[in-house]
C-alpha cells in the first residue's frame, strides 16, 4: 500500500508542495497555502485508486478527411446568451460561468431554465448555496414560478449524479456553485483546489456520458479571476464571464474560452425590476445622456465580435500640482494610455508631463481592441484645447509609435452603425477598399494618416470657432 504524505496546496494557483510555506512561489500568494490531508506526496507521485491494466486498449485512428457534422444545440430562448455561446448549449458540453457576488449570474440562469423547461426540456437547478425556498422566491420576484424547473439544495456529488441519473437526462444541469461541491472520493474540505477539481471531473463525466450541458458558476477573486485552480478552466468546454458594475445598470456576458463557437462575442442585458433584458442595440444604451457640448468626449466605433459597438470616452486634462502627475483610466488599458501620451507628446506637439489625465469609458464598458487609439487621442487633445468635437462625428483607428494611423478591420460596418445612429462624419485612416469592387461609404470620412492630421484638424476648429 502506498504511503501518503501530508501536502500542501495552493488555493490560489492549484501548486503542490511538501511544506508549508507563506508565499506560494508559482502564483506569489500570501497565506494560500492549506494542508490537505490524505493526499499523495508530490515527490512520490499518486496514489493509485485501483490497479492498473497490463495493456491498453487499442482504439482505432480516423484521418482527416470524412463527414462532418454540426455538434447538436440546444437554444436556450434568449438571444444575448445564445450569441456569446455560438447558438445554444451544446449537449454534452460544460459552462463556467463567473462573475462578482450580486452582478445577476442566478438571475440569467433562472430565467434561462424557465425559457427551456416552458419548451419541454428537463432542466434541473441545484442550489449548493440557497435553499429551495430562496431559489422559489426569486422565480416568483421574475415571474416565474410556474415554470417546471425541478430544484434541489445538494451539495454531494455522487448523490448529484445519482439524482440527475433517473429518468429522462436532463437537457441542462446548473450546479451553484461548484465551490460548494465536495466528493467522497477525495479527502478534504469542500471549497479546497483539490474538492473543486475533483467534484468539476465528476461532473464532466456524466455530462460526456449522458449528453446533458452543465453550467457550473465559480466564484471569483478580488482581482476578477475565477477562483480555484486554473486546471478547471482547462477542463471545461467554455469559460463565460458575467461582468457589469453595480452603478449601472447594464451587465456583459463575455466568452473567455469556446470549444464550440467565439470568444469574441458579447451579450448585452439591462438589469430591471423583472429580471435581465435583453439589448438589442447596445449603442443606444451607452450613448444616452452624453453631453456633446462638453470638451474632452469623442465617440469611439469599435466591434465586439460581430458586433459595432458605439461607445463615448471620456478624457479629462488638468494642470497637476503634485510632482508626479497622475494617470487614472476606466474600462481601458492603463498600458495603452501611456503609450498614446507618449505619442501625442513626441509627435503631436503637446506638452502633458504636467498635467493629470483621466480617461473613461462611459457607461463601465471595458474596450481591448486598439482601435479606440484614435478616439482616445482625439478626446485628450479635445480636453486640454478646451475645444468640443464634433457631436456627429465617430472615431477609430489604430496609433503606431511613430504617430502613424494605421487601419483597422470592418471599417464597414462601423460606419455602416454610426450612420444608423444619426452620425454624419468619420475621422478613420483610409479605408481599405477593394479596387474591382468598389464599395459606397454610408457616411462623409475625413482619413487621416498621422497623429499631427488630428491635433491640426482640432486646432483648426478651434481657430474657426473663435
Amino acid at each position: 500500500m502506498a504511503k501518503r504524505h501530508p501536502s500542501f496546496v495552493c488555493q490560489e494557483c492549484g501548486a503542490v508542495y511538501n511544506r508549508w510555506k507563506g508565499k506560494c512561489e508559482a502564483c506569489g500568494g500570501w497565506n494560500s497555502i492549506v494542508e490537505e490531508a490524505g493526499s499523495a506526496s508530490p515527490m512520490s507521485g499518486p496514489v493509485a485508486t485501483r490497479p492498473s491494466r497490463a495493456k491498453g486498449r487499442i482504439f482505432p485512428l480516423e484521418g482527416l478527411s470524412g463527414e462532418t457534422k454540426e455538434a447538436p444545440r440546444t437554444p436556450s430562448g434568449i438571444t444575448e446568451l445564445d450569441r456569446v455561446t455560438g447558438g445554444g448549449f451544446v449537449r454534452g458540453s460544460i459552462i463556467l460561468l463567473g462573475g462578482d457576488p450580486g452582478i445577476g449570474k442566478s438571475t440569467l440562469l433562472m430565467q434561462a431554465s424557465a425559457a427551456l423547461a416552458n419548451r419541454g426540456e428537463r432542466v434541473v437547478y441545484i442550489s449548493g448555496e440557497e435553499a429551495v425556498a430562496q431559489v422559489r422566491l426569486r422565480a416568483e420576484r421574475l415571474g416565474l414560478g410556474q415554470a417546471p424547473v425541478e430544484l434541489a439544495s445538494e451539495t454531494n456529488v455522487e448523490d448529484i449524479i445519482a439524482t440527475l441519473s433517473q429518468g429522462r437526462p436532463p437537457a441542462l444541469a446548473i450546479i451553484d456553485s461548484i465551490q460548494t461541491m465536495w466528493t467522497e472520493t477525495v479527502e478534504s474540505a469542500p471549497g479546497t483546489v483539490t474538492q473543486v477539481r475533483g467534484s468539476a471531473q465528476a461532473l464532466i463525466r456524466f455530462a460526456k456520458t449522458t449528453g446533458t450541458a452543465v453550467i457550473l458558476v465559480g466564484h471569483v477573486t478580488k482581482d476578477g479571476q475565477i477562483a480555484g485552480p486554473r486546471v478547471v478552466e482547462h477542463m471545461v468546454d467554455a469559460v463565460v464571464s458575467f461582468e457589469g458594475d453595480t452603478g449601472h445598470h447594464f451587465r456583459i456576458l463575455r466568452a473567455v474560452k469556446n470549444r464550440f463557437g467565439p470568444t469574441d462575442e458579447i451579450g448585452v442585458f439591462e438589469m430591471s425590476d423583472q429580471g435581465l433584458r435583453e439589448v438589442p442595440n447596445p449603442s443606444e444604451l451607452f450613448l444616452a445622456g452624453r453631453d456633446m457640448a462638453t470638451p474632452g468626449t469623442a465617440v469611439f466605433a469599435g466591434m465586439e465580435g460581430t458586433r459595432p459597438l458605439l461607445v463615448e470616452i471620456q478624457a479629462l486634462v488638468a494642470p497637476s500640482s503634485l510632482g508626479t502627475p497622475r494617470r487614472a483610466v476606466v474600462g481601458w488599458d492603463q498600458n495603452r494610455l501611456s503609450m498614446v501620451l507618449a505619442v501625442l507628446e513626441a509627435h503631436g506637439g503637446l506638452k502633458l508631463g504636467m498635467h493629470d489625465v483621466y480617461l473613461n469609458v462611459a457607461g463601465g464598458l471595458r474596450i481591448t481592441e486598439p482601435a479606440a487609439d484614435l478616439a482616445a487621442a482625439a478626446a485628450l487633445v479635445s480636453s486640454l484645447s478646451g475645444n468640443p468635437l464634433p457631436p456627429d462625428t465617430v472615431y477609430f483607428g489604430e496609433m503606431g509609435l511613430s504617430g502613424a494611423i494605421r487601419p483597422v478591420a470592418q471599417e464597414q460596418a462601423r460606419l455602416k452603425e454610426a450612420a444608423k445612429l444619426g452620425f454624419s462624419s468619420a475621422v478613420s485612416p483610409a479605408p481599405r477598399l477593394d479596387k474591382n469592387k468598389p464599395e459606397k461609404l454610408p457616411l462623409a470620412t475625413s482619413s487621416i494618416g498621422h497623429i499631427t492630421d488630428l491635433v491640426a484638424g482640432i486646432a483648426a476648429r478651434r481657430r474657426k470657432a473663435s
